[in-house]
């Protein structure tokens, strides 16, 4: 009997919360076998003082199901986010999170289906594209905080898990982006069943255990409404600004301006509206408002604030969210695009970038 098959058992463990086993995260520090007792050491950074006794409990089981192991000890290690050398002094304040990351943009609607992950995405492929041409460049990021609907790895083309490195969680890189979605550690067909709390400390895990870096922007796709994802995003970071999506339509007007009212509640600014599927352009030029139309600016007008972009309906748009690959980035001339070159840009004037 060797180790192997001990490593082999704890991957059936799965951190709790996730879909994710404890060695592909790479928790296993120290794993030993002597005299049929097993000996494993396991490493989490987390806040959550359920995980340290959960973890206990199924290592241990999963190693006395080695067949010739009659005992096991397990020791779980709570790591902090910096290492004892590292760790502040007293009179110090601990570094806050993000505290690299010189603008944090939310990206939000009040209702779903109006395209605000297809936003979110090829705006932060614009912003990013804007940003590369100068000299002080140090990257954009993507938080896909949608952990019900993660639909960014897939307009980002990314499927990759992300590794951990030091008790830290490395995003993934998409298309120049940094990149980190509840998509990336789930399994395709796991559904996600959590309430409020669990969503709150996921969010919380995405912003305080990844190292993000450095970054000019990080892009943070909100899930609609305004519920527990939106509080706990602005709990735990200072959203330099927001960016509210809406499609033409009456109802997701309505919807919209109820639910940027929130950012007013905790002093976010919003720095203005896109309008989604605004309009279909036809073969001769003209605008056919299939949709109505009014919806974006009425919306900026009630909420005292610029209209970003009215951003057309165009089959690249679709094409390059299901084949990963953003329409700013595959059509970059398109009619399209150029809504969402332009709303980068106003984007970046706003946060002085």
């Amino acid at each position: 009997m060797s180790e192997e098959l001990l490593l082999e058992a704890l991957k059936k463990v799965r951190y709790p919360g996730f879909s994710r086993d404890i060695v592909s995260f790479g928790l296993v520090r120290d794993l030993k076998l002597e005299k049929n007792h097993a000996t494993v050491l396991i490493a989490v950074t987390t806040a959550d003082a359920s995980v340290p006794s959960k973890l206990n409990e199924a290592c241990e089981k999963a190693l006395l199901s080695v067949p010739g192991v009659f005992s096991a000890t397990v020791n779980i290690s709570v790591q902090a986010t910096r290492a004892p050398a590292e760790a502040p002094a007293a009179d110090k304040q601990e570094q806050p999170p993000l505290a690299e990351v010189k603008a944090v943009l939310a990206v939000a609607s009040g209702k779903g289906g109006v395209g605000k992950s297809t936003v979110s995405v090829n705006l932060a492929c614009a912003i990013d594209s804007i940003l590369r041409e100068r000299a002080d460049y140090r990257g954009v990021g993507v938080l896909d905080c949608d952990i019900y609907g993660p639909s960014v790895p897939l307009m980002l083309g990314a499927s990759a898990r992300p590794e951990v490195v030091g008790g830290r969680i490395m995003p993934e890189q998409a298309q120049g982006l940094k990149l980190m979605s509840m998509g990336l550690l789930l399994d395709e067909d796991s559904p996600v069943v959590w309430r409020g709390p669990m969503v709150s400390n996921a969010i919380g895990q995405f912003i305080k255990d990844v190292d993000w870096g450095q970054l000019d922007v990080l892009v943070v796709d909100l899930p609609p409404g305004t519920g527990d994802a939106q509080l706990a995003l602005v709990q735990n970071i200072p959203v330099t600004g927001a960016v509210v999506v809406t499609t033409p339509q009456t109802a997701a007007v309505n919807v919209a301006r109820r639910g940027a009212r929130m950012f007013a509640k905790v002093n976010v600014p919003v720095l203005g509206v896109i309008e989604n599927m605004s309009h279909l352009v036809m073969p001769d030029g003209s605008k056919n408002h299939i949709f109505g139309s009014g919806g974006g600016a009425s919306t900026a007008l009630a909420l005292d604030t610029e209209l970003l972009a009215e951003v057309p309906l165009e089959t690249g748009v679709r094409e390059g969210s299901d084949k990963g690959l953003p329409v700013v980035l595959s059509a970059p001339e398109s009619p399209a695009a150029k809504e969402f070159f332009k709303a980068a840009r106003k984007v970046l004037a706003a946060l002085g970038r």
